[in-house]
């Protein structure tokens, strides 16, 4: 039987899954067991955990960080989603303030919660749920998006009958009902990057793809992103050089290069996007545009620097632009708090 429960991590998760752990730094200690559900690691404290289901058909893992109602309608339409299915739930919070384990892990007690001391970022919170899974699939899903019904059994299928799809990704569609055009991308090769700051977006959305039929694309989104078990134990996990931003672009990249296929599959799924981060934030602008920056030198740092230079300046100068826009719209504030205030009020 299953049990769910609360892990509480700061520097290293544990995986509670066999005589010998792994850490999540890839190294294996001893493990010594006190009671049923407390572990021992050479060398350190008792920790308790609760055991982790095996050799599930897919485990849903879902990175949370301050974002409580939206995670709520999420578990409950990826319970929903599930039925029928042999799968677990994974919350990894990244040291939510507002409650969120103690809130939702009542109302949802088969979900596995691991609470981190710290925020982490994605890609590491990520993997530290991945790495307690043996699953066949995993299902990286951001907590602002509600999972249709049919949506999850309908991408299984379909990964069951590709045995060369390593990852796949749906239609998702924005608050009024039309499908988001990061549905489907290309990878931001040096000459797709420059087009599209450029303005000339259709080669990295892909728009010449049909929306209602399955097709291969380039980029899985990290806000539905369903992976073959098989395929992350040949390319790796999520890189943790990416705090938010950009690993999924990069582990959808390595996917390619190691043989697998991406697909883009008609199935539905609703996506607040952005209702999760601060997109109106310096932190939002310095930590997107440093993942361009990580993914530009990992993957094309051996250009040479005519042309690497270009691309750089393209990409601090979109950042300069974001900041002046932010810096734009919070200076009337600024200037005059008491007017912005009574336009507030008047509205």
């Amino acid at each position: 039987m299953c049990l769910s429960g609360v892990a509480t991590v700061q520097e290293e998760q544990m995986v509670a899954t066999g005589p010998d752990r792994r850490t999540a730094g890839g190294q294996r200690h001893s493990v010594s067991h006190l009671r049923d559900d407390t572990l021992l690691l050479s060398g350190r404290h008792p920790v308790t955990l609760h055991p982790v289901c095996m050799a599930k058909k897919i485990s849903v893992v879902i990175v949370s960080y301050n974002v409580c109602q939206l995670l709520d309608e999420c578990l409950a339409s990826v319970e929903r989603a599930l039925e029928g299915i042999e799968g677990d739930i994974f919350v990894v919070d990244n040291d939510s303030s507002d409650g969120t384990v103690a809130t939702l892990q009542p109302k949802h007690p088969q979900v596995h919660f691991v609470a981190n001391k710290e925020n982490v970022g994605f890609a590491r919170a990520n993997n530290q749920a991945i790495r307690q899974t043996d699953a066949e699939y995993v299902l990286l899903l951001n907590p602002d998006t509600v999972v249709y019904e049919p949506t999850i059994k309908g991408c299984l299928q379909f990964m069951d009958e590709h045995p060369q799809a390593g990852g796949a990704g749906v239609r998702m569609l924005t608050r009024g009902g039309t499908p988001a055009p990061e549905s489907r991308r290309a990878v931001p090769t040096p000459w797709v990057s420059m087009l599209k700051m450029l303005g000339f977006t259709k080669r990295y959305y892909m728009s010449h793809l049909p929306w209602d039929q399955p097709a291969q694309i380039e980029v899985v989104s990290g806000a539905y992103c369903l992976l073959r078990h098989k395929a992350l134990d040949q390319v790796g996990l999520l890189d943790e050089d990416f705090f938010m931003y950009g690993e999924d672009i990069d582990l959808s990249f390595r996917l390619l290069k190691g043989g697998w296929q991406n697909w883009y599959l008609p199935y539905d799924i609703i996506h607040y996007k952005g209702e999760s981060t601060q997109k109106s934030s310096f932190r939002y602008v310095h930590v997107f545009y440093q993942a361009m920056l990580i993914f530009f030198r990992k993957h094309y740092g051996h250009l040479s620097f005519l042309l690497s230079i270009p691309i750089k300046a393209a990409i601090y100068f979109r950042a300069m632009l974001a900041l002046l826009h932010i810096i734009g719209d919070k200076l009337p504030s600024f200037i005059n708090p008491l007017k912005t205030r009574n336009d507030d009020h008047g509205k």
